[in-house]
């Protein structure tokens, strides 16, 4: 992720103005960041083959691990706040709005039309962002157009069902489902 002292204020959470002056940085970032998307997902459909891992290089600023898949077409603002571990298949649409910092651990699977954001606003300044991390655990599941909130961390081997609103950390191996999301099933 980067370290800069912006994105270290983004990931702590401290507000940071889209108006202001250092929000530049930002919007450059952010700009790069749809350009790789939009080159992502205008690839013919042989990325199987692993054709797309050197964009995916690109968007997050590091390599991008071969074991890993992520379908397009794919949604991310700040490339360089994602970083995704080893075997995580991510399926189509995926939005991921990670100014505030988002992981994906080891053997993570991902369903279609699932949306992270780190991002929030403040209510007296919508211009205001208030950001907090996404941590996702190894070994977790996360069902079709689930939604997961800014600060959330996902425990390993957790499963969050299709349609989830994640709004609190989830504990390790469980399922949780609803809006909001609350433990469904302890797995043992």
């Amino acid at each position: 992720m980067s370290d800069t002292a912006l994105y270290q204020k983004l990931s702590a959470g401290e507000p940071v103005n889209m108006r202001s002056p250092e929000y530049r940085e930002a919007i450059q970032d952010m700009s790069q960041s749809w350009s790789i998307n939009l080159s992502i997902n205008r690839a013919e459909y042989a990325f199987l083959d692993g054709s797309l891992h050197p964009l995916f290089t690109a968007l997050f600023g590091r390599e991008m691990e071969s074991t890993s898949q992520i379908l397009p077409p794919v949604y991310i603002d700040f490339g360089r706040q994602v970083q995704v571990g080893k075997n995580v298949f991510i399926n189509h649409n995926c939005t991921m709005m990670s100014a505030g910092g988002i992981v994906i651990e080891d053997d993570v699977q991902i369903g279609p039309q699932v949306t992270l954001t780190t991002t929030n606003h403040d209510f007296d300044d919508r211009f205001t962002l208030l950001c907090k991390p996404i941590h996702i655990k190894r070994n977790v599941w996360i069902g079709a157009r689930a939604l997961i909130l800014p600060g959330v961390t996902i425990g390993e081997n957790a499963v969050i069902a299709g349609g989830a609103v994640v709004t609190k950390d989830v504990e390790p191996n469980v399922v949780v489902g609803g809006s909001p999301a609350r433990v469904l099933k302890r797995l043992d």
